[in-house]
């Protein structure tokens, strides 16, 4: 009988073995993955475990330093909406996915169907700029 990892132990595994790689396995793609399917887990210890001490998080409401693993463990706790990935465009250190909204296991989504797209730039697997980018779309609009 095949033994089952809790899903949060899971994504955390998932995280350490992409960090563990040199950062060949930690492509910025495979970091954002692991971030979404812990932010849509309700993980938010996994998915601050992905960002890098003083990473830093830009929104519409201004530019956000995590200085630790705390800050991001909050930071990430804070947001209201999980979000599938539906499109993903990956160069060098970077990542541009494009998620759709939905409600998160502890929270109801603010614009649930919606369309949000972030950059993600990763370092030796880790988050060092995760950037909220224009292009929101409405839900229902194509992406």
């Amino acid at each position: 009988m095949p033994v089952r990892l809790p899903r949060a132990l899971a994504v955390v595994a998932l995280a350490s073995s992409l960090a563990a790689c040199g950062g060949h396995s930690a492509s910025p793609e495979n970091v954002a993955r692991a971030w979404s399917k812990a932010i849509n887990a309700g993980d938010n210890e996994a998915a601050g475990d992905l960002f890098a001490r003083g990473a830093r998080v830009v929104q519409q409401s201004g530019v956000i330093r995590l200085h630790t693993h705390a800050d991001a463990v909050a930071w990430n706790a804070a947001l209201p909406c999980s979000g599938r990935i539906v499109a993903v465009k990956a160069r060098s250190d970077t990542a541009t996915v494009t998620f759709r909204l939905g409600d998160r296991p502890t929270s109801r989504c603010d614009g649930p169907g919606a369309t949000v797209r972030a950059l993600f730039l990763v370092h030796d697997g880790k988050i060092v700029l995760w950037h909220q980018l224009a292009g929101t779309t409405a839900p229902g609009q194509p992406v």
